[in-house]
């Protein structure tokens, strides 16, 4: 089964303006997905551990996606990487890290640490949408997932 239009995408990114064009490059790619934003890594994980503001699942309804930014504040991207992948139920949801950071060892860590692909964000609008548009065409059109329960 293919990734769920009805389910979110979990778009953590803690800049408004690459979080705008994000959001933007998404509706343009005519993924009709809801999008949950958290703009820091404590967020996104209270969101998935359904913690603080987070605990009602109807407002936090597990993500189809994560599209992940490395460098956020407090917990950063690479924590929550670890934690996403050391959690049984959080690890089959898809994680892209999607950063402007191309070191080699950011790049390595992440897929040991269990990133399902490693996207270096690009800086203008044409590229990030050519960009968004091939997530799309692979994670939503092509790729088959297994199909996961809600933790009860």
């Amino acid at each position: 089964m293919a990734l769920s239009a009805s389910d979110p995408i979990l778009l953590v990114e803690d800049s408004p303006e690459d979080c705008e064009a994000t959001i933007r490059a998404i509706h343009k790619s005519e993924l009709t997905n809801p999008i949950v934003h958290c703009a820091s890594g404590d967020l996104a994980l209270d969101y998935l551990h359904r913690r603080g503001a987070y605990t009602d699942p109807t407002i936090s309804p597990r993500p189809c996606l994560i599209l992940l930014d490395l460098n956020l504040p407090g917990t950063d991207g690479r924590q929550v990487l670890e934690e996403v992948k050391g959690v049984p139920s959080l690890r089959p949801i898809p994680v892209i890290v999607f950063t402007t950071s191309a070191d080699r060892r950011d790049i390595e860590a992440c897929y040991r640490a269990g990133a399902n692909s490693y996207i270096q964000k690009p800086v203008d609008l044409t590229s990030l949408l050519q960009a968004v548009q091939r997530i799309k065409d692979f994670w939503f059109d092509m790729v088959i997932v297994p199909n996961v329960e809600e933790p009860r």
